[in-house]
């Protein structure tokens, strides 16, 4: 069998040598096949048609399953052969995937999924279709077992494949140009008359549209996959900071200038602190619903040391605080529901001129999306840390807030909207904006007065310094965090603002409960 068909696509087992470590596969399942069930459709019958396919293609199915390891990692691999019958996804290859995930699931691999087809397998009728609903029931399965499961999207990913076992990834990495859709534009065309606009169903248009995480040419994906697996492996390692903790008392920052700082495009943000305190990233693009927004990073990272999921907003390179809108809150669920089921602490980072002020984000139910992102994280059972970096302005700003710990920088801040914009509410003017910052505690000595902010990261010190001070206190938080029993972690949360609240709050007497 050749390694590449007349169109260039990898067989299975050229991709598999190229993706896994030589020697290391051990297929499952290789003699699991279909029954003929159906009579046949022309003068070939089916079983002739699966001989005829494995003669063809060297492989008895067109999936195969099986156990490797990946930058000496092992994992379950799932791949799809379009020599065999264009990939098709009949009975057998179906309760094969189901198999492989159950036993991924026993043995506490990650499942490395690499589908190419055109689809169901038409000639097994009804039955094969319904398979689509036992893969869907497998991925579920393990994947609420805290599996991790990472799909590569080859060309063509089309169907029922794509439609079940081939779209449910915790990551999803596309091969370059692929076709990537439910129904194929052949069909399209000859069925409905119609033909999809150009590049549509291609893996870039699905990238920039944030149904794919990235798009990784096949030369690189063994390298791709060995970061994803060691950013994700479970083990604490040593981390060793080159910053030094601040003392516990730091004089008090003006908020005014805390306010002017943290607008100044050349200070240092969620990148900067990636690159000093992370091993690696691994980005997440998307809402899980055909919608980007840059403004918001999730990634899997190994911060200083800790494998996390890191949530934040994004400054764009030489502008203020990112503003999300209802793409980017969804965005945001989706990485806070990823730390909940890889069992990982969530780090938010929260650097934000405020939520996105657009009509199509508040058409989009922007306010909802805020509310869905802080039930979602105050109801996480895994740790959570909140980092508030610079500008804390507003609904973009608390759907990050309420974590476990709340850490902030020195020049940090925390208000319902931008002091400008209480000052145009109260007095009908900006001009004393500078008034209501030192009065509105919204400075960082405040937040720690109110028990909203846990620790400060960094003295005066600014850039680099800065930096180095945020990693160091935020490896100590991590690691606490960890060794804290997890079981009140929610009540604690809500005990947190209540207690806040208990301060400020004097009941009236008669109107009071029971």
């Amino acid at each position: 069998m050749n390694a590449r068909d007349p169109h260039g696509r990898l067989s299975a087992t050229a991709l598999l040598d190229l993706v896994t470590d030589a020697g290391s596969f051990r297929p499952w399942d290789a003699d699991l096949v279909a029954e003929d069930l159906l009579p046949p459709l022309d003068a070939v019958d089916h079983e002739q048609r699966l001989a005829r396919a494995a003669q063809r293609s060297g492989a008895t199915e067109s999936v195969l399953t099986g156990r490797a390891t990946i930058g000496g990692v092992p994992v379950a691999v799932v791949v799809g052969e379009y020599a065999f019958l264009a990939g098709t996804m009949g009975v057998a290859a179906a309760e094969r995937v189901v198999r492989a995930f159950q036993r991924a699931s026993r043995a506490g691999l990650p499942v490395i999924g690499m589908p190419v087809s055109a689809g169901a397998r038409i000639q097994e009728g009804t039955p094969a279709f319904v398979q689509m609903i036992s893969c869907v029931a497998a991925v579920r399965r393990f994947r609420e077992a805290g599996g991790l499961y990472v799909a590569y999207l080859r060309d063509p990913t089309l169907g029922g494949v794509l439609a079940s076992w081939g779209a449910l990834a915790v990551l999803t990495f596309a091969e370059p140009h692929a076709l990537i859709g439910l129904t194929g534009p052949r069909v399209m065309a000859q069925v409905s008359g119609d033909t999809f606009p150009t590049g549509v169903q291609v893996a870039e248009r699905l990238l920039g549209n944030g149904l794919v995480d990235d798009i990784v040419h096949p030369a690189d994906l063994a390298e791709r996959l060995a970061e994803v697996l060691d950013v994700t492996a479970r083990d604490v390692r040593a981390w060793v900071t080159g910053g030094v903790p601040p003392p516990d008392e730091l004089p008090a920052m003006d908020a005014w200038q805390a306010v002017v700082y943290s607008r100044r495009t050349d200070r240092p943000g969620i990148r900067e602190l990636l690159a000093t305190a992370a091993d690696g990233i691994v980005r997440l693009r998307g809402d899980g619903a055909g919608m980007e927004d840059a403004g918001c990073l999730v990634g899997l990272a190994r911060l200083c040391g800790v494998p996390v999921v890191v949530v934040g907003h994004e400054r764009p390179p030489g502008q203020r605080g990112a503003g999300l809108g209802a793409a980017g809150h969804r965005k945001a669920r989706r990485g806070m529901a990823l730390a909940e089921e890889l069992g990982v602490p969530l780090v938010t980072v929260i650097d934000t001129a405020g939520a996105a002020m657009t009509s199509a984000d508040e058409e989009g139910g922007l306010a909802t999306e805020v509310a869905r992102c802080l039930a979602t994280l105050i109801g996480l059972r895994t740790p959570t840390l909140a980092v508030l970096l610079g500008e804390g302005s507003g609904a973009g700003a608390i759907a990050l807030l309420p974590c476990d710990r709340v850490l902030a920088d020195a020049h940090a801040w925390l208000a319902p909207i931008a002091p400008e914009g209480a000052s145009s509410i109260l007095f009908r003017s900006v001009e004393r904006a500078p008034e209501l910052a030192r009065t509105l505690g919204i400075a960082v000595h405040d937040l720690q007065r109110f028990g909203i902010v846990d620790a400060v990261m960094s003295g005066p010190a600014e850039g680099t310094d800065a930096v180095q001070g945020w990693a160091a206190v935020i490896a100590a938080q991590l690691r606490e965090l960890l060794a804290f029993d997890g079981l009140s972690r929610r009540s604690d949360r809500d005990r947190r603002y209540r207690a806040l609240r208990s301060v400020m709050v004097t009941s009236g007497g008669a109107g009071g409960a029971a």
